[in-house]
Order: structure tokens, then C-alpha cells, then sequence
């Protein structure tokens, strides 16, 4: 099978890594990559946002299969033009894409379908999203309705805040995505995510993670795109999936399908477990990031099969494989990020992979022959362990080898499951 994988973080090096280990692979093309998936795939410089170029592309060279890695392609279109075309595609179309590139119309969907999240309130001006959240007090959820890379959501404790936040959006400080407001309830108890494949008739669960959004240790400051994860996420108990299964995402596939929107891809779902079980607070439709390569490290199966399956509406006849081992990663980021950052810093070093450890590119090129930062989030240090806390030592450990002047990172990463070891 001759596969293209569109994207260039770490996300895609951990697919490529994964895909590239399948026997029914002949060919793997990454567009446009970065220097780790290189190791895997071969790098084709393809404009992702021109649609007619990647079609073109595909067809050249007789590509059977195209993963899509990221959510603003899918969000753009890029499925329905590559399936229109005789592709197989994994990921959904433009309109299955709107569970993550609209909050608000995920959010409508889980009240006509009865699917348990908070109490919420769409807006298109500032006055009367405030008028709201003085009415309902805080804390309070404010969220940019579109794509903003994760960082368009304000868990805000204050109603000053939360203020603060709805004049952020409407006043572009996250672009179009934020020319609409959802402003939701708080929802009180411990976050997971939770990933599950969908035809647009059968559901395939796959694992759980839990994944760390604020930049420091003990989560504190601002919300990233991520500084790390890890899975199986202990409070995702098998009663937990099952509920998970039953009260979100079986009713999502159906309530997609009746509505005209039949899903296809991934659905990662961002839960709270709360005092009543699981609720959802939002959706992504592609793999998570950092939390996909804690995914691939603890997935036994081949995933090619899984993907294309997916693509091609034959769930029913596959699989998926898990080790029983933990996984760990911890992302090494630009000093700086989330706010402003040095581009194009050095990396001197990075460690060799074992079969225990293994760092995945996120945000580098090569520039004069050297190995450079040109993102935010830059590398994922990822590890397996019987526990999650022998995970945390492992990636820690590797982390500490790599060889880059201007990166951090959390030291805390796994924290709640290594103190639920401890006990």
C-alpha cells in the first residue's frame, strides 16, 4: 500500500513511526514532515492548504491511502476533495469536521441528542456574553468558538476574568475563531481524554490518556496546546469506558448520521469525570498531541490496517491491541512558549531510542545542516513503563540527555497517577 500522511508535528512522527512498521506498507510519503519523520517516510514539499496540489500529488503517485494528521485540513475540506477523487482518506469530511472546528455546534448537538455536558450559551458580541456570565457568576468556561490551536479556551475563577476573556476573543486575540463565544459551565472533577475510531456505523474504542494543558508545574500559568500526557488514564475504570461509549459516543455517531453528517476518523474526546460520570467538554476529530504518541508506544496491533478499516467503512472486522505497560511523554518546548519564543535555536543532541524510549520531533527542520527549534512545543520525549511512575523515570531520564539550550519542560508530568501508585 502506497500511504500519505499529511501534518508535521509530533503527532505525524509517531503515526509515521507506527505506520511505517506495517507489513502492508510499500511506500510511505509525509507532506510536509519534519526531520523525524524523514527517518520513516520520504518528505514531499506540498502546500497543505492547496487541496488541488495534494489531489494531484496522490494521484501521481498512485496513492491508495491518505491519513490526515491535523485538524485544520479536515476542518478546510481536505477529506472530501481527496474521497471525491477516489482516495481513501482517513478523517472526516469538512461537515463531521465541525464537532472541532465549531464548539457552539457540538455543543447544540449534545442538547438535541442528550449528551451530558455543561450548561451553555453561544454569543456573537461581547455585551450581552458578559451580561451572562454576571448572571451565572464564576467560575465559568469561556471558549473562541473556532480552531485556536488550544489555546482558545479561559477556565476563568474570577468573573473579572472571564470578562477579560470574552473582550480576548472579540477583539481578535485568537482571529476569526473567536468572532463567536461559547461561554459554558465549569464543570467540576478530574479530566481525561479518551480516543475512538468511528466508520459512521461502528465504534472502536481505543485507549485512554490524560494530558497536562498548563505550562508549569503543578499546573499552573496559561493553557498550551500541551506539556505532556500519559495512558491509560487511571480514572478511565472499563465501567468508566463503557459509560463513556454508551452516553457520548454512540449517540454522536448516530445523532452525526441522522443529521446528514455521518463521522468518519477519530474522535478524541476531552472529558470531565464528574460526580455524575462523564461529561464532555469538547471533541477533537483527529489524534491528540501529545497524547497520540503515548497511543502508538502502548499500541500492539498494526495500525495500518486499523486506519484504512476506519476509512473504508470495515470497523466490524478489526481490532486494536493494547500493552499492558504505561507510556509516558513529556514535551521539551521553546523558552517562552506560550508567549513569544526564539526561532531557529540549535539542538545539539538528541538521544538515541531504545526499545523502552524514543523522542518524536514536534517543531524542527535542519538549517545549514544542523538540526534546529522552529516551534513552540519541539520535542516529545515518550516512555514505557510497567507503572506510569517507571514511564516518568524512563522519559525524564531521556530528557534530560538531549542536548538544547533554549528548551524546558514540566518535571512533573503523570503527577495524579504517580501519586495513586504511591498509595
Amino acid at each position: 500500500m502506497k500511504v500519505l500522511l499529511i501534518g508535521s508535528g509530533g503527532r505525524e512522527h509517531a503515526l509515521a513511526w507506527k505506520i511505517a512498521q506495517s507489513p502492508l506498507l510499500d511506500e510511505l510519503y509525509a507532506a510536509p514532515g519534519n526531520p523525524g519523520i524523514a527517518d520513516h517516510a520520504t518528505l514531499v514539499a506540498l502546500d497543505v492548504e492547496d487541496h488541488a496540489a495534494v489531489i494531484a500529488f496522490a494521484k501521481e503517485k498512485a496513492i491508495n491511502f491518505v491519513v490526515v494528521g491535523p485538524e485544520a485540513p479536515l476542518v478546510a475540506g481536505l477529506a472530501d476533495g481527496l474521497r471525491a477523487a477516489g482516495i481513501a482518506t482517513f478523517g472526516p469530511s469538512k461537515a463531521a469536521a465541525q464537532l472541532e472546528g465549531s464548539k457552539g455546534f457540538t455543543k447544540d448537538l449534545c442538547a438535541r441528542y442528550d449528551i451530558p455536558t455543561g450548561a451553555y450559551q453561544r454569543f456573537k458580541t461581547a455585551e450581552p456574553a458578559k451580561d451572562y456570565v454576571r448572571q451565572q457568576g464564576a467560575p465559568i468556561v469561556i471558549k473562541a468558538d473556532g480552531l485556536a490551536a488550544g489555546k482558545g479556551v479561559t477556565v476563568a475563577m474570577t468573573e473579572t476574568e472571564a470578562l477579560a476573556a470574552i473582550d480576548d476573543c472579540f477583539d481578535g486575540a485568537f482571529g476569526a475563531a473567536g468572532a463567536e463565544v461559547v461561554v459554558e459551565a465549569f464543570l467540576d472533577g478530574e479530566e481525561a481524554s479518551f480516543f475512538c475510531l468511528s466508520d459512521g456505523k461502528t465504534a472502536l474504542a481505543l485507549a485512554t490518556a490524560q494530558d497536562h494543558k498548563r505550562v508549569g508545574d503543578g499546573d499552573t500559568g496559561p493553557n498550551t496546546g500541551g506539556m505532556g500526557a500519559y495512558s491509560p488514564a487511571p480514572v478511565m475504570t472499563s465501567a468508566m469506558v463503557e459509560r463513556t461509549m454508551k452516553e457520548i459516543i454512540e449517540p454522536t455517531i448516530s445523532g452525526m448520521a441522522k443529521d446528514g453528517n455521518p463521522f468518519s476518523g477519530v474522535f478524541f474526546a476531552g472529558l470531565m469525570i464528574t460526580a455524575k460520570g462523564p461529561e464532555l467538554i469538547e471533541y477533537n476529530v483527529r489524534f491528540g498531541d501529545p497524547e497520540c504518541q503515548v497511543l502508538m508506544m502502548r499500541l500492539k496491533s498494526d495500525l495500518l490496517p486499523i486506519l484504512y478499516a476506519t476509512a473504508t467503512g470495515t470497523l466490524d472486522k478489526v481490532e486494536a491491541e493494547w500493552r499492558d505497560d504505561a507510556a509516558l511523554t513529556v514535551v521539551l518546548a521553546s523558552k517562552g512558549y506560550p508567549g513569544a519564543y526564539d526561532k531557529n535555536t540549535p539542538i545539539a543532541h538528541i538521544p538515541e531510542a531504545s526499545e523502552e524510549a524514543k523522542v518524536f520531533h514536534a517543531g524542527t527542520a535542519l538549517k545549514d545542516g544542523g538540526l534546529v527549534a522552529t516551534g513552540g512545543r519541539v520535542l516529545n520525549v515518550t516512555a514505557l513503563g510497567k507503572t506510569v511512575t517507571e514511564a516518568q523515570a524512563r522519559a525524564y531520564a531521556l530528557a534530560d540527555k538531549v542536548e538544547w539550550e533554549n528548551g524546558f519542560c514540566r518535571r512533573d508530568i503523570g503527577w495524579q497517577a504517580v501519586a495513586r501508585e504511591k498509595v
